[in-house]
Formats: structure tokens, sequence, C-alpha cells
């Protein structure tokens, strides 16, 4: 039964009687965007001329004015992918490689350039030819549908997953739908002899883990001049914070989606990046796209309700960023301080917010303290690239020779974190009336020392993941040291006498 060579977790239904679907007379045609490989040729050679150039842009509008094939042609040939990198179907594969295994001729039609599409089906080996497009005639809808019915006069068997196949399965003997949206489902079941349906997963939830509603958590930093200028039991304070919270949140989810889909490429040779929706070709890079837009547009609208000095610290951040996605990320030690800016305009976001006088210290320590936690994530990088046998990380500047240069960065940018910290407590606490006892501050210093030493300890063995922060959360030591931070704070600000 095919069902039975179908992967168990696959969303799956495929024909209880496979005797003539599997016939060596009939061959399988397969489509290749969205169905063999989770990803559109179209858009990864867009995208990787982009990257190479934003001038190719331009190249590309001129192409485009030549038609859809001739466009395609000329990318191909100015593009290059890395075609064992892009995300496969599993279930399709798996299902392809048995019916191939069997006996059964199975072949690529694609509206890709034949120029790529030859490089990706030599990828696979049960694929027997490619019939793509040719540089005059994009094969896709009709023209696919003629082409094949010409070629293959006593019928074939077709796996598609877009509108543009419903002339093809309505040629085709059979048709096998591949995760299509549930309207070209219901279009393909009155069109053609639906015998078998590989169901998408939900966009929507893979749209919201893009998003990495997790990160938001960063966004609590907007509380901290609220709570040391004494508002943070304002309703109005609240009101605005929730408000730019919200915002930023927004904001932020928009240009973590874009930076995805800037570094999807690196992305699927990372070790652990290579599972997010975009890399893995879970979410099409089309439905990102749509999704940054929509994002940016609502974070800046909640932000003006909150006033035009958050909107101007929410433009301050998303210019960064965007600066950070394109650029900045590359360039060694600057990365790091650019992620440090980011966290400290979170501060100015809530500054602004409630209108707080915050002291210029909390900003410097900001940019240092974070600083330290970047390195600390590219230290990581670093080490689990030498382990694997790379000299270089990928979509980024760093080199295995800058290991021992991002720990003693990372460590001086900690411990100057710690002395300014302790400037602040000689220098500014003593003058806020805020706090009822400054004397617990002093348990913050050797706290903080004690987080960031397990981080930089769990570095230096190989302990660390991606997020310094969640290990922090995670380490007993770490989380038992921030809870005494916690406390001391709550007993300066109390004025219990120590």
């Amino acid at each position: 039964m095919l069902a039975a060579q179908i992967n168990p977790s696959a969303t799956a239904t495929l024909p209880n009687e496979s005797v003539a679907l599997r016939s060596h007379d009939i061959p399988l045609i397969i489509d290749l965007d969205g169905t063999l490989l989770r990803a559109d040729m179209l858009y990864e050679k867009a995208l990787a001329l982009v990257r190479a150039d934003l001038l190719n842009l331009l190249k590309i509008v001129y192409w485009a004015l030549g038609g859809r094939a001739y466009l395609k042609r000329r990318m191909a040939q100015a593009a290059t992918l890395d075609i064992e990198s892009l995300p496969v179907n599993p279930e399709l594969v798996a299902f392809a490689e048995a019916e191939a295994s069997g006996g059964r001729p199975v072949h690529m039609s694609t509206a890709t350039d034949n120029v790529t599409a030859a490089q990706i089906a030599r990828r696979f080996p049960f694929i027997t030819s490619v019939i793509a497009s040719d540089g005059v005639t994009n094969l896709k809808g009709r023209a696919k549908a003629d082409e094949l019915a010409r070629r293959y006069p006593l019928g074939f068997d077709y796996a598609g997953d877009s509108r543009a196949d419903l002339p093809v399965w309505h040629a085709a003997r059979q048709a096998i739908v591949v995760e299509a949206s549930a309207g070209v489902e219901r279009a393909a079941a009155l069109a053609a002899n639906v015998v078998g349906v590989f169901r998408r997963p939900s966009y929507g939830r893979l749209i919201l883990k893009s998003m990495r509603p997790h990160q938001w958590a960063k966004n609590a930093l907007i509380l901290v001049p609220a709570i040391l200028a004494g508002r943070f039991l304002d309703p109005f304070a609240l009101w605005q914070l929730a408000v730019s919270f919200l915002a930023l949140s927004l904001i932020a989810s928009a240009t973590y989606i874009l930076n995805d889909i800037w570094d999807v490429a690196d992305d699927r040779r990372h070790w652990s990046k290579r599972n997010r929706p975009l890399a893995s070709g879970r979410l099409p890079i089309v439905y990102g796209l749509a999704a940054v837009p929509v994002g940016l547009a609502a974070g800046f609208l909640l932000g003006a309700l909150a006033g035009a000095k958050v909107v101007l610290m929410l433009a301050a951040y998303t210019g960064l960023t965007l600066g950070y996605s394109f650029y900045l990320k590359r360039v060694v030690l600057l990365d790091a301080l650019t992620l440090a800016g980011l966290f400290t305009l979170r501060l100015a976001v809530g500054t602004a917010a409630v209108a707080a006088v915050a002291s210029p210290w909390l900003f410097v320590f900001s940019m240092f303290l974070f600083a330290s936690l970047a390195l600390a994530k590219r230290h990581t990088e670093i080490a689990r690239a030498i382990e694997r046998g790379t000299t270089r990380i990928s979509g980024r500047g760093y080199m295995a020779a800058d290991l021992p240069l991002v720990l003693a960065a990372g460590l001086a940018a900690g411990t100057s974190a710690l002395l300014i910290l302790v400037f602040y407590i000689i220098d500014d606490a003593f003058k806020q009336t805020f706090y009822g006892d400054v004397a617990w501050l002093w348990g913050f210093p050797l706290a903080l020392a004690i987080i960031l030493g397990r981080i930089w300890v769990a570095c230096q063995r190989g302990e660390l993941q991606d997020d310094p922060v969640v290990f922090a959360l995670t380490d007993r030591l770490a989380l038992a040291a921030g809870t005494a931070l916690s406390v001391c704070f709550v007993l300066a600000w109390a004025g219990v006498s120590a």
C-alpha cells in the first residue's frame, strides 16, 4: 500500500488501490517549486542576486521586460545557489523514491529554468529526466499540460502544489496535491482524479513562530526607566508602557522575519537556525515578505498612540536593526556593539514613553553588558564551527582564529559593565530619592559577576546554546544570583535597614 511507504508523521492521504498508480507504463511527474522542494527558485535566485549586490534589483526588473522565461534564464545564469541546502519535502521524496524503486519512471517538470532544474535534479537519483522552461517558453500551467500530454500520450500522473497546476492535473490520469491551500485542494478535486494529498502545515502558526514571541521578553527592558523613576505604579505610565511594549514587539518581530528572509541561505547551513520556518521551507518566503510590512505598519501605528518621541525611538530601532541585518552583522565586533545598541534603544523607548529622566550610567551600563552577552553568543558560534571543522562562520565576518579575540573582548565588556555599575552606585544612586536604603545595591555587582561568570564558563566548556539569556534563566547558580539581585533591589526600594 502507498500509505505504508510514506513517513508515518506525514499528513498525507493516499489511495487504497495502488496497482494502477504503480504501473511501470505510467510515469510519475513531479513539480519542483513548492512540491519536491519547499522553496521557489524565482524567489531564491532573486534573493541571492540582491544579497550579492543591491543594484542587481535593477537588472532583475530589466530582465523581466523580456518575459518570465527570459527572466528565469538570465537569473539562472547570474545567480548561484547552494543546491544541497535547499529544503526538500521529505514525505514526497520518500514517496517518489518508493515509486522509483518499484520500477516506475519518475520525471521532474517545472517552470524553473532548465539550467537550474538540471542542477537540482542531480541531487535526486530517482529522477529520470527534467522537463523545464528553456528561456523562451515558460513551462507553466497550460503550456506544461500540453507538453506533458504530447510526451506521454498513454497518460501520466502529476504531483503539484498550486492553482497554476490545475490544467496539468486536468490533463493527468491521476493527481497528487502537495501542500496546497484548501482552495486549491477543492479546485483540484473538481478538475482531476485526486488520489493523494500531502497537507501543508498551518502557515499562521509558522508566521507566529517566525515572529519569535519568546523574544518579546527582551522588550521588558522598557519598564526599567519607569521603575527607576518611580512611575511604575502610575496608571497613565502603565498604559504608555503597554502600548510601547506591543509596538516595539511587533516591529521587532517584523525585522526578525526580514532578517530570516535575508539570511535564509546562511541559516540553512547553521546547526540550529536551519530548523526555523523560513529556512526549513515550511513557511514560503512570499508569506514572510507579506508579513513584514504588516508588522511594521501595526507597530508604528501603535507607537503613535504613545507619542512622537516613542515613534522616533522606534524608527531608530528599526533603522539600526535593518543596518544590522543587511550589513553590520558581518563586521567583526561591530555586530556585537550593534546588538548592544538595540538593547539600549529599548531603554530609550521606555524613557520616552513615560517622559523619565534616566541616568546616563544606565545607558552606558547597558551597552557594555549586552555587548558581553552578544560576544558570548558569537563565541559559541565560532566554537561550534571549529568542532565541525570549518574556519568561517556562515553569514558572519568571524573566523576560527577570532575565538581568543572574542573571548577577550567579551570578558572585557562584562568587566566594564561591573565597573560602570559600581560607579553608578557611588556617583548617582545615593542622589536618588527613589531608594529607601542604597546600601542594598552593593549586592548588584556581586550577583551580576556570578551571572556573567557562569555564562562565560559555559562558553569555554561548550555548554552554552544560542542564547546566553536563556542559559542564565536555566542555570541554577545564575538563576539564584538573579533572584538575589531582585531581592536586593526590592529591599533597597523599600528602605529596609541593611
